[in-house]
């Protein structure tokens, strides 16, 4: 089953309770694959979009981390915990009170743009090459510097006091969990994040996604490929570029080709997806400045000539 038709992506639908190391270890078993890795830690007890990179497919994995997120979340306010979810410790409670929706919606706004977020200590991010949940389930807190987020849309859905249910559209690297206890403090009440649902990731949406069950029966079925993105799924929004035959080859070998060794190309400051003649994913390519004259670069080789 190792082979090219296997390359590319399953868009998983991630249960809570299970971690996204575990979610990988589950398909190296199911696909007798060991080339396999995810596009973006979920925490344990969330749920939703989980890319699972397969094969060449791994290549992709760090354009993809870098991809916009949306999040469905819910947040509950008056009380806070040492994890700032529902999994923590309770560390305070202040009764939440009369909040008015004006109220809320000034303090959601405040939230969108650039913010800078202190990573919670239960959290996979290392410390002294030991990562902080593993201090943290020992009672230990460490300084840990501020990291700059990007919010790009925060929308409140509904309002049941305490419980507040809203969307979040986000650079990478945001904490939701944070985000909600920082929305609470700004409230003056505290908050904890009680759900959370991640609706995309960059090109994978939840409406297209497949739970374990779906994935093992097409297994069974011997129709997994149904389930399997291709490796250029991730570069969708990328501007096409085609070769011309004589330069698939150099091109895959590392050689910088001018706009003659190319059949259909627009320049772009953007990445660019690369095919052969026959419509193979090659690679990605960059356009570069080469002694007056612009050539297109490989970045990422996916495939070699066939």
């Amino acid at each position: 089953m190792d082979d090219q038709s296997m390359d590319g992506f399953i868009n998983f639908l991630k249960p809570p309770g299970i971690t996204s190391h575990q979610c990988v270890a589950m398909f190296r078993k199911m696909l007798g694959i060991k080339k396999i890795g995810h596009a973006g830690t979920l925490d344990p007890g969330a749920a939703g979009v989980l890319p699972i990179c397969i094969g060449k497919g791994t290549k992709a994995a760090a354009y993809l981390l870098e991809s916009k997120k949306i999040y469905r979340a819910e947040m509950c306010l008056g009380i806070t915990t040492e994890s700032q979810d529902a999994y923590g410790n309770i560390t305070g409670m202040r009764p939440p009170g009369n909040i008015r929706q004006e109220q809320l919606t000034d303090v959601f706004q405040s939230f969108e743009g650039k913010i800078t977020q202190v990573p919670p200590m239960f959290s996979a991010i290392k410390h002294k090459g030991k990562p902080l949940y593993k201090l943290a389930r020992r009672g230990e807190v460490v300084p840990r510097k501020p990291r700059e987020a990007v919010i790009y849309s925060l929308e409140i859905i509904k309002v049941d006091l305490p419980r507040i249910l809203f969307q979040v559209e986000c650079s990478k690297g945001t904490y939701i969990r944070t985000l909600a206890a920082d929305i609470g403090e700004q409230l003056g009440t505290g908050a904890y994040l009680s759900f959370l649902l991640r609706v995309q990731s960059g090109p994978f949406g939840i409406e297209e996604s497949h739970t374990k069950e779906e994935v093992d029966n097409k297994l069974q079925e011997e129709n997994l490929k149904e389930c399997i993105l291709p490796l250029d799924h991730a570069f969708g929004d990328f501007p096409q570029v085609i070769l011309q035959e004589k330069a698939v080859r150099p091109f895959v070998n590392g050689a910088a080709l001018s706009p003659a060794g190319l059949k259909n190309y627009i320049i772009s400051d953007k990445m660019v997806r690369v095919y052969s003649p026959c419509g193979l994913f090659l690679a990605l390519g960059k356009w570069q400045e080469k002694k007056g004259e612009r050539v297109l670069a490989p970045e990422k080789i996916f495939r070699q000539a066939l």
